[in-house]
């Protein structure tokens, strides 16, 4: 079998928000959704994942899942945004992201996961031929 020569590598950042923008507290999620773990490892299992300090090797698809100076650190490369909005305000949150981080970035598509959850799929403008987004991420089943 001939190897795929014409991969498309992105940097995607992943996120849960709160409705005030906060993503930790004390330094850890502050939450716990099963609908929200689930949606996140059917989306980054089998591709690179940066957290803290920690990178696996990069694959087509290197997601950025934080913290808050990581993702400060790769926000002028991130090609993509998913961000799963949290139906909650956590009191005494410590970490917030920028209320600008998806500025110059457009939704395409908006996914209800269970437990109240939504996820929006962002990309910078223009970057992408309507036909590619459908096949960016997998569909998640909600059940």
């Amino acid at each position: 079998m001939k190897p795929e020569t014409n991969l498309i590598m992105s940097i995607i950042g992943i996120v849960a928000i709160d409705q005030n923008l906060a993503i930790g507290k004390g330094g850890k999620l502050p939450w716990h959704y099963s609908a929200d773990m689930k949606f996140f490892k059917e989306t980054t299992l089998g591709n690179a994942v940066v957290m803290g300090r920690v990178a696996r090797s990069l694959t087509r698809h290197t997601f950025v899942i934080g913290g808050a100076k990581i993702y400060e650190s790769f926000q002028p490369h991130i090609d993509k945004w998913i961000v799963t909005e949290i139906p909650l305000v956590v009191a005494g949150a410590d970490t917030f992201m920028p209320a600008n981080f998806l500025e110059g970035f457009e939704m395409y598509e908006l996914r209800q996961l269970d437990d109240g959850l939504r996820v929006k799929f962002y990309e910078r403008e223009g970057s992408l031929p309507n036909s590619r987004r459908s096949t960016m991420y997998p569909k998640h089943h909600a059940g």
